[in-house]
């Protein structure tokens, strides 16, 4: 199915690239999103969706030093985030939070809660511990991963263990496992890599090229779903890796984001350069292991009004009927997809 957006939308000052939910908020649906311009003061802009779901509010605007170009949310504290940031051929990463009165402030200054220093390579993204309360964040830059200990209160943060993927692959991203939290998935130029954080060994990989993103499936374990470069998206028993359980090709460009369903099983959304959300339903037999790959197409809609690239995507942990899609233009457009779930 093809349409345009019927969706609520809000302007970006300037180009932007990455936009999280705001998971600890469970009074609000909300999301943080960060700007990325080369020149001009960045802003990390939140913004809350009205109680009709009509309009999004600017809660918050806060100024930011640098590019952004990775952007998370704390799952256990709303008023805590992490970026990470570039100016000129430097990278960074720090764990920010919002000043507790920033609604009564004229100019309210983020507080600066950690730098995950330590990087000697670009860095790419930053991972918080998949559900609650937990002291543990990931740090990926082009060579190494990172594990950290934060202690948010004494805004510290220190270094636990480092490993180095190796000079023969270039790191580009992950995700954080959420049904094994000892397990995390390393996209690169030429595989995606599985880790164990308690040895900060590989322990398996997906040989394939040009992965972009890659997300797991929040109810079914060992499903992963991979944004790719010709073929848009795979889903992965990682049981068996050598096949992908299901491709489905509905992007004309680049695939650059995935993500799954934080409570529908087998919802995926994928975006990229060909200026397009596509929102899927992958059935139940798509997470059984076949050493074929089955060519199928379950697209239930194309959002394609939009006129640059889409690199941003989140669901609503709140209302996860919800999600909220960032082209690089600047232009966050929050979506419900009420009519397309499943019928029980």
């Amino acid at each position: 199915m093809q349409g345009g957006s019927t969706g609520v939308g809000y302007g970006l000052k300037y180009q932007a690239r990455c936009i999280s939910d705001v998971k600890a908020d469970t009074d609000h649906t909300s999301f943080l999103t960060g700007t990325l311009s080369l020149k001009e003061e960045n802003e990390v802009h939140l913004i809350r969706l009205s109680s009709g779901g009509t309009e999004l509010i600017c809660e918050g605007l806060f100024s930011h030093p640098n590019e952004i170009w990775d952007l998370a949310s704390c799952p256990f504290d709303q008023r805590i985030f992490s970026t990470v940031f570039s100016s000129g051929e430097t990278y960074g990463a720090a764990v920010w939070q919002i000043p507790e009165l920033y609604g009564q402030l004229s100019s309210p200054q983020l507080e600066t809660v950690a730098s995950l220093d330590g990087h000697t390579c670009k860095i790419k993204c930053v991972l918080w511990w998949p559900t609650g309360r937990h002291d543990k964040l990931v740090s990926i830059d082009e060579q190494n991963l990172f594990l950290w200990s934060l202690d948010t209160s004494k805004k510290t943060a220190q270094v636990q263990s480092q490993e180095s993927a190796g000079m023969r692959h270039t790191l580009t991203g992950g995700a954080w496992d959420p049904h094994d939290f000892n397990t995390i998935s390393l996209t690169c130029d030429s595989s995606v890599q599985l880790w164990d954080l308690r040895t900060m060994k590989k322990t398996g990989s997906i040989e394939r090229a040009h992965v972009r993103n890659v997300d797991y499936n929040m109810k079914t374990r060992y499903t992963l779903v991979t944004a790719e470069d010709e073929s848009g998206i795979h889903i992965w028993d990682l049981r068996n890796p050598k096949f992908p359980v299901s491709e489905l090709s509905g992007h004309s460009h680049w695939t650059w984001a995935v993500k799954c369903n934080p409570e529908y099983e087998g919802l995926i959304l994928s975006a990229g350069t060909d200026s397009a959300v596509n929102l899927w339903l992958a059935s139940p037999s798509d997470s059984v292991v076949e050493p074929t790959t089955q060519t199928i197409e379950p697209l239930l809609n194309s959002y394609n009004d939009y006129e640059d690239s889409v690199y941003g995507l989140a669901w609503s942990s709140r209302e996860p009927w919800i999600f909220a899609s960032l082209s690089y233009d600047g232009r966050v457009v929050v979506e419900s997809i009420k009519s397309h779930l499943p019928k029980k």
